[in-house]
């Protein structure tokens, strides 16, 4: 691998090891900064502006949230655990934020983990030019996407963009990525019900080659950083789904003929 791929420089503000989830196995994962959606929901608020920030906790106790890094530096921290990936079938996960925002700062880090011969995998909102998703699909073992919505309006009013760029990738993604996956985010009052997990199953499993879906259901684990970061939490109300509903909506999305899970 040319060393130039290593000391491509990109921005990051945590990296998880021994993850067992976005992707098969163990895996590490690494969250790039910045994001075009404002997802009412996000548990990484400090993932979506670019900048680094600052966040103040109750104790008045500052943390600096976003690092600049180069490739070779994060993927000295994923090849500590490559015993771990091999034994499990992990690998290295790229997420966010959205990893598109960093396309060449992502492709180092997917390049530098083919030469490693370590599986890939990115989770990924895949809001960008197809050609900036194309140049990336060669090195992404496991491509994870989510669709959160199938009515444009509803989803704009809670994300801040339209879905149709986003569904028309999904379409040009399918028929190239080694392996996808649809990953669905349940939000109690945005998309709970089973209408409304029927149309997304359906439209998943007219996609070529996809055959699993993956539902996500809602937590409130991130609530506290928007008080941090000076934000207020526009979904401060609802409550995660329970048990029921989720095997509920799993039921109805499996009549589309999909391989559907809860989590993933």
């Amino acid at each position: 691998m040319e060393k130039s791929f290593a000391e491509t420089t990109g921005r990051i503000f945590d990296i998880q090891r021994f993850s067992i989830h976005d992707g098969p196995g163990i895996r590490t994962i690494v969250f790039l900064k910045g994001c075009r959606l404002r997802c009412r929901w996000c548990c990484n608020p400090e993932s979506q502006d670019y900048a680094i920030q600052e966040m103040i906790d109750k104790n008045g106790k500052i943390t600096v949230t976003g690092r600049d890094v180069t490739a070779g530096e994060v993927m000295e921290t994923v090849l500590r655990d490559s015993t771990y990936y091999r034994r499990s079938g992990g690998g290295l996960t790229l997420s966010g934020g959205e990893m598109l925002c960093q396309p060449d700062f992502a492709k180092a880090l997917l390049m530098l983990g083919v030469d490693s011969d370590i599986s890939t995998a990115v989770e990924t909102t895949s809001f960008a030019s197809f050609d900036t998703i194309e140049q990336l699909l060669p090195y992404i073992d496991h491509y994870l996407m989510d669709i959160k919505h199938i009515n444009s309006e509803k989803h704009k009013a809670f994300t801040g963009q339209s879905n149709e760029l986003i569904l028309e990738n999904a379409a040009k993604i399918a028929k190239r990525a080694a392996h996808m996956v649809v990953r669905v985010p349940v939000i109690p009052g945005f998309n709970d019900t089973p209408a409304e997990i029927s149309a997304i199953a359906q439209f998943a499993a007219g996609l070529h080659n996809v055959h699993e879906l993956h539902l996500l259901p809602y937590h409130r684990l991130g609530q506290d950083k928007y008080t941090m970061l000076g934000r207020t939490y526009t979904l401060p109300d609802i409550l995660p789904p329970d048990k029921a509903q989720m095997e509920t909506l799993v039921l109805e999305a499996q009549k589309s003929g999909l391989s559907v899970q809860i989590g993933g």
